[in-house]
């Protein structure tokens, strides 16, 4: 047994040698850390991941094994590995940070974590929690600076490299011991607030803020009051520990947060209105396979007795004034919800007004944040439909294909499209090969009916998340049907084209047998790539070998055609 133990041993502390060794031929740590005040090292984390013979250590745990029994058990008891093993690794590890305590490679926290085949399982163990308290108090010093002077004084936008840092830091327990949530917030939003105008960085700070707050709902405080088990899709399952309850009285009748002695406090003030901000985070703004983890938030802090988060379940999250999310008409009721993404529409007086009154509803909470991965739940006598095979016959769909039918309301549908279409989301009542991105169906009834909306379809396919959407082929096959192959037409078609699958099979060579539309078409794909060309003429001539047959077939005007299209989408 002594071989083996010192066998073991050897591996681990001659790899953890290696890796630190390693780290410290980096060239580049200076430079790392001189991009902002916030970083005070690059390194505050590693895990030893014991397995005889292929022992690692790296600062990334992917974690892929960690839910699988070992088939092979350990050699050392878990008692071992507590009482001797890992002191001993320890002792490796401090030598090496005493050294590099005040360079850039080491942060001003590190922790070594470490998982060990036992006699009795795997065993995952926190063996090193250390802390170099002259970096913690400068940079809490550099985040008050920071905060200071570039956020509650400035009104320059920040980077995005600053949010990523600061939004942890803020939520850092070694760094900030009480935290102070409405104060947390208020920093968060000011970030926000300073980088309004610029769409794509907006979108990154907000993915860091997210990020941040889910890490800590997560990690910090859930399993206060939650036990969690990873799922076997990697989702945390929640089932409340016996007797967990909120440290505080959680919330007045009149839904005010109330402190020890009862006194009501204002919103956002408790660690639970944190969990709250993070599930309005996720609803609003991250994509639509992130939406049932905002849900869940809200469902555990229901179970720890918040009202807020009950009324948010049937109310909305409050981001919206009463009157956005409830208007009463003669004609027509609308309703919505963020938290759930639903908008219920009563069409009370079927008639165009009524429609107007809903499609302005949509337009003006989707203009100011609303989930465009929504889905309508709707109440009306007329159940129409798009005349286009394999779309899912929601009340979504109906709602927009019972608009269509008035002519009048056309350019306020166009407009809703316009405002709705955004890459990687979905319908939130779409799934599987029946998933459509929001302003789908307006899109697809607009262009089958009338030429001056082929620009929005070109749009429409610009934005198209192929991977995760099919229905662009059942809209296709419908709009050769219904517009046929024409100048007016063609840009429109190559546009969706470039979007189709290769299940796609397009019965058009007859009308491209007339050569001033085949030239039209040619024309078109010219200023293609390539692969994109080809990807284009497959659902229309099939593989390119194809069009070479054709070619040399063919005579005068219609072979050169041939041949200039063979040019641009052959290998």
């Amino acid at each position: 047994m002594s071989t083996l133990y010192d066998q073991a041993m050897e591996e681990m502390i001659t790899t953890i040698h290696e890796w630190f060794d390693e780290q410290e031929k980096r060239d580049d740590l200076e430079s790392v850390v001189k991009r902002t005040t916030l970083q005070m090292g690059i390194v505050n984390d590693i895990v030893l991941d014991y397995k005889p013979g292929r022992t690692t250590v790296d600062s990334v745990d992917l974690g892929l094994d960690d839910d699988v029994k070992s088939k092979q058990a350990g050699a050392f008891t878990e008692e071992q590995v507590r009482n001797e093993i890992g002191p001993k690794l320890v002792e490796v590890v401090q030598e090496r940070l005493d050294k590099l305590a005040d360079t850039p490679l080491i942060d001003y926290r590190f922790t070594l974590r470490g998982k060990f085949p036992t006699t009795e399982g795997k065993l995952q163990l926190n063996l090193l929690e250390w802390i170099n308290e002259e970096k913690r108090k400068l940079l809490l010093e550099r985040i008050h600076t920071y905060v200071d002077k570039n956020l509650e004084n400035s009104t320059y936008p920040t980077k995005p490299l600053e949010s990523f840092f600061l939004t942890s830091h803020l939520l850092d327990p070694k760094l900030f011991p009480e935290l102070d949530v409405a104060w947390t917030i208020r920093q968060y939003d000011r970030i926000l607030e300073l980088n309004q105008g610029r769409p794509e960085a907006l979108a990154e700070h907000r993915g860091e803020i997210t990020r941040a707050v889910t890490a800590w709902a997560e990690n910090q405080f859930l399993p206060q009051y939650y036990d969690v088990q990873s799922s076997a899709y990697r989702t945390n399952e929640y089932s409340l520990k016996p007797g967990a309850t909120l440290e505080w009285d959680v919330e007045s009748q009149t839904g005010q947060p109330s402190d020890e002695q009862g006194k009501a406090q204002t919103p956002g003030t408790q660690p639970i209105d944190l969990l709250l901000y993070t599930a309005v985070m996720i609803l609003r703004f991250e994509p639509s396979y992130s939406k049932p983890k905002g849900v869940t938030f809200l469902e555990l802090a229901k179970q720890l007795g918040s009202k807020r988060a009950a009324r948010m379940m049937t109310e909305g999250s409050g981001t919206y004034a009463k009157d956005d999310i409830h208007v009463k008409t003669e004609e027509v009721e609308c309703k919505a919800n963020d938290v759930f993404a639903l908008m219920t529409i009563h069409i009370r007086k079927e008639e165009a007004g009524a429609y107007q009154q809903a499609l302005t509803f949509i337009i003006h909470l989707l203009k100011q944040g609303f989930p465009k991965g929504y889905k309508i739940k709707l109440k009306s006598a007329v159940k129409q439909y798009l005349p286009i095979k394999g779309l899912a016959k929601s009340d979504t769909h109906r709602f927009f294909a019972n608009a269509l039918e008035y002519p009048e309301l056309h350019p306020l549908l166009e407009e809703y499209a316009r405002e709705a279409i955004q890459e990687f989301e979905f319908y939130e009542d779409t799934e599987g090969e029946k998933s459509c991105m929001p302003g789908s169906y307006a899109t697809f009834g607009l262009g089958l009916v009338d030429e001056r909306y082929f620009p929005l379809v070109e749009y429409y396919m610009g934005e198209v998340d192929d991977e995760h959407q099919l229905i662009q082929d059942k809209f296709i096959a419908a709009f050769v049907e219904q517009q046929g192959v024409t100048a007016q037409s063609i840009p429109a078609l190559v546009a969706s084209l470039r979007r189709s699958t290769d299940s796609l099979k397009l019965k058009i060579q007859s009308v491209l047998e007339n050569d001033e539309i085949l030239e039209l078409l040619v024309r078109q794909i010219q200023g293609l790539e390539r692969s994109e060309a080809e990807h284009v003429v497959y659902p229309i001539f099939g593989k390119v070998e194809k069009i070479s047959t054709l070619a040399r077939k063919a005579e005068g005007r219609r072979k050169e055609l041939l041949m200039e299209l063979l040019q641009a989408a052959g290998k």
